[in-house]
């Protein structure tokens, strides 16, 4: 990793292309876990989101560049590149892009407060919806007992975790060629494991509470790859999901409304042509 964000930023961004304010289709999006650096970064399939969703407000929740794989191995693909690009012309044309840093690209929690490429670096965030309700936006990493008490625990889990993905990748290749859907390997173990349940379950209830506790209505968060909004003892609580997997985001429209979306890429090898979308998982009751 370069120990010079700005220079690292600055590196990647080529592209002095348009100016002036997208038409934005959304107030504000909330994305997180986008694992750059990684093989199971769905960076092609983000930049097509990220094209078709312009906003107002773009925040970074976290985890965008993946410190800890990139000190084990370089990859950054042009695809990779391309993700960071396409987000500094968004801030450059006039869309508020706030990126919140993560445990996996905890280097850039130093430059709290500062600007790169139009990009500010907030360690924790207020977004104010349309309707007037005060969301706390946070990665999450500080109310998951493993990375603050046994971060080698957490190194290994992430280990693991690319492991699974990289049998995922072969298995879900094979079920491509059948005309079959994806599916989640690692997901299906966290729904069947009950000690992962009671931890996600944990880990939304300290976030809640902790909203609470600082006079927020809502907090939206990343972490744990689990998309999600509901509400815990009157608190919003948001998860955006993420980028490897579940391919998701928090989106508010413009009446302050919020959901989550997922994007559905287009099938290979049957419609190789054909256009993506998304479609709505999840409606908060206003």
């Amino acid at each position: 990793m370069y120990t010079d964000f700005q220079a690292f930023m600055g590196s990647l961004d080529n592209d002095t292309s348009g100016s002036g304010p997208d038409r934005a289709k959304y107030r504000a999006v909330f994305i997180s876990d986008l694992h750059l650096g990684t093989a199971g970064c769905q960076a092609k399939e983000l930049l097509a989101f990220l094209k078709s969703h312009p906003s107002q407000y773009l925040y970074l929740v976290g985890d965008i560049i993946d410190g800890w794989q990139l000190r084990r191995k370089w990859h950054w693909p042009q695809a990779h590149n391309d993700v960071i690009q396409k987000i500094l012309k968004k801030a450059r044309k006039g869309c508020r892009v706030v990126f919140v840093p993560g445990n996996h690209d905890e280097f850039a929690r130093q430059f709290d407060g500062q600007h790169f490429g139009g990009v500010e670096v907030r360690n924790q965030a207020v977004h104010t919806t349309a309707d007037g309700r005060r969301l706390w936006v946070i990665h999450g990493d500080y109310f998951d007992s493993v990375i603050q008490c046994a971060k080698w625990l957490a190194y290994l889990g992430d280990n693991l975790y690319e492991l699974s993905l990289r049998i995922n990748r072969h298995f879900n290749s094979w079920r491509s060629r059948l005309g079959l859907p994806y599916w989640s390997l690692s997901q299906y173990l966290k729904d069947r494991v009950k000690t992962a349940m009671n931890f996600i379950n944990d880990f939304e209830v300290a976030v809640a509470a902790e909203a609470r506790k600082n006079g927020y209505q809502g907090v939206v968060c990343g972490h744990i790859h689990r998309a999600e909004m509901r509400e815990i003892d009157g608190i919003l609580y948001c998860n955006d999901g993420d980028w490897v997997e579940s391919l998701t985001a928090l989106v508010e429209h413009f009446d302050g409304r919020l959901e989550i979306v997922q994007w559905v890429p287009a099938v290979k090898n049957r419609a190789e042509t054909a256009d993506n979308v998304s479609h709505n998982r999840h409606v908060a009751v206003q």
